[in-house]
């Protein structure tokens, strides 16, 4: 099972229309995670088109997006068990980490992924596995844009990993 792992798209004020890079990934994914601020509702339906589409809203999201998906998601795929958060709300953008683990305290999770900071971050803390995507399309001060991808049977390459690319066209 092949999923792409985004977050912070801002669209359509950082983008209006998903990068070339990312949309070779869609074309053969088998679930979606958008981890908040996708600022409009036509992002989930550009994605929703590729294959099942799950997120949460982040602190640019509106009303309807927050309505829709809210601030915190439990998945599971397959033995996997994924926490969802976006990670605002922590006192200090370099705390956001510590606030989305945070986040699942209280819930067993294998992986908890996040976004807010555009930081792309793939980490172990303790028992877990801790993965931010990044940005498609707003890396602020990062060199790249990116993306994440997980498929848990993929034994050539690590099972989540990130995809970076200089050109968001």
């Amino acid at each position: 099972m092949k999923i792409v792992v985004l977050a912070d798209t801002h669209m359509p004020r950082m983008a209006k229309k998903l990068p070339a890079r990312l949309l070779s990934e869609l074309a053969n994914a088998d679930a979606i995670i958008h981890a908040g601020d996708w600022t409009s509702l036509s992002v989930y339906e550009q994605l929703a088109a590729f294959a099942p589409t799950y997120g949460v809203a982040g602190n640019n999201d509106g009303e309807e997006i927050q309505a829709k998906f809210g601030l915190r998601r439990l998945l599971q795929f397959g033995p996997w068990r994924i926490g969802i958060v976006h990670g605002h709300g922590a006192a200090r953008r370099a705390s956001t980490e510590s606030h989305a683990i945070a986040a699942f305290k209280d819930t067993p999770v294998n992986l908890i992924i996040y976004g807010h900071s555009h930081i792309p971050v793939l980490k172990r803390v303790d028992d877990l596995i801790v993965f931010n995507p990044g940005s498609p399309t707003d890396k602020r001060r990062q060199p790249l844009y990116s993306f994440g991808i997980i498929d848990f049977q993929d034994t050539e390459q690590q099972p989540i990993r990130h995809i970076f690319y200089s050109d968001k066209s």
